[in-house]
């Protein structure tokens, strides 16, 4: 079901297992919200220091029909397990919420960790920010 969304990431293990999962455990109407939405994708962020990267996503169109686009860092197969999951499912709530509010959470981090959580995967004690 989501394997066109695992391309980028076949290289990359652990963190192609890591997305799969994170993808597996979102309710459903999510499942269905990206799978249904040419908008969404999953990339891997392929940043050379020196060069930039390159990453393609679906271009904004009319109010509210931006792209729905996750870029993902390769060192998230690195990281503590749960770090990383809380990572993934953070950057999809981004996705599911068009980057926006959640419920009376106005502030878009907040909604994102608030939903990101409330799938199972909350931001974990302690946080290696630096490097990711």
């Amino acid at each position: 079901m989501f394997s066109s969304y695992l391309q980028d990431f076949e290289q990359h293990e652990p963190l192609r297992r890591r997305v799969l999962h994170v993808l597996r455990a979102l309710p459903s109407e999510v499942q269905q919200d990206f799978l249904s939405d040419p908008r969404f994708n999953i990339s891997l962020d392929n940043y050379v220091p020196g060069e930039g990267s390159t990453v393609f996503m679906a271009a904004p169109g009319e109010i509210g029909d931006g792209s729905r686009s996750v870029v993902l860092k390769p060192r998230l197969s690195e990281c503590h397990t749960a770090f990383a999951y809380y990572v993934i499912a953070h950057e999809f709530a981004h996705a599911y919420l068009w980057n926006g509010p959640w419920g009376e959470i106005t502030n878009v981090e907040d909604a994102a960790n608030a939903l990101a959580a409330s799938w199972g995967f909350p931001m974990p004690d302690q946080l290696p920010w630096r490097g990711l």
